[in-house]
């Protein structure tokens, strides 16, 4: 609830300092990285100053058998993920977009911006968001109750908090995988990188929407 605190009143607070009527690139990167980042940071904190370390509390530790498990969880995900993408795009129609996509689809940067964008999409918001939802969420779940009850709070709940309720069952369907590499390995690293090659596509096309070459949706 701390953690989710947190991320609420810094993006109201991020928003409401850096956005104008008519955002910029660079504002728009602060409101997206920094709330997620707080929030990750809160949650190592706690359990650095409450618990035994993100180590053992969150489970992230690195081992190269590990980022092989989240590639190959991610990659088997997108057979589930894209398919269901397509289903919604089918059903919702045109207005079949993301928030982020809805933010930075009107604008127009350079490459240096556009990559900084991508590397937040791809790389820093998986990270973040998985250390607060299958790292400090799902081990209290898991203590107060068992690791499936954990894998079915956490995930709800991810799909919840992006407040994209058109979009939730989408993000159902998106989390599951992310989720079983969480439950088949016990770590949150499988977890992290599943994540992160959840979201390469749409990043690759959030850069390309911000160069100009296509549309970012």
């Amino acid at each position: 609830m701390l953690v989710e605190a947190v991320f609420l009143l810094t993006s109201v607070l991020v928003g409401w300092a850096v956005l104008g009527d008519v955002p910029m690139v660079g504002s728009l990167i602060i409101a997206l990285a920094v709330p997620t980042v707080l929030a990750a940071g809160t949650a190592v904190l706690i359990t650095v100053l409450r618990g035994n370390g993100p180590r053992i509390d969150l489970h992230l530790q690195w081992s190269w058998r590990d980022v092989g498990l989240g590639l190959a969880f991610g990659l088997g995900g997108l057979a589930v993920t894209i398919p269901a993408s397509l289903v919604y795009v089918s059903i919702v129609g045109q207005d079949a977009s993301s928030a982020v996509g809805d933010v930075f689809g009107s604008i127009r940067t350079g490459p240096v911006l556009a990559v900084v964008v991508l590397v937040i999409v791809v790389f820093l918001a998986p990270l973040c968001e998985e250390i607060v939802y299958r790292g400090l969420l799902w081990g209290g779940v898991e203590r107060l109750a068992n690791r499936w009850v954990a894998f079915a709070v956490t995930t709800l709940l991810f799909a919840m908090a992006h407040f994209e309720f058109t979009r939730t069952p989408l993000l159902l369907v998106v989390a599951i995988p992310i989720a079983v590499a969480r439950l088949y390995s016990d770590r949150l690293l499988p977890s992290i990188v599943a994540h992160q090659v959840n979201n390469l596509l749409p990043g690759v096309v959030l850069m390309l929407g911000l160069l100009g070459v296509m549309p970012a949706g």
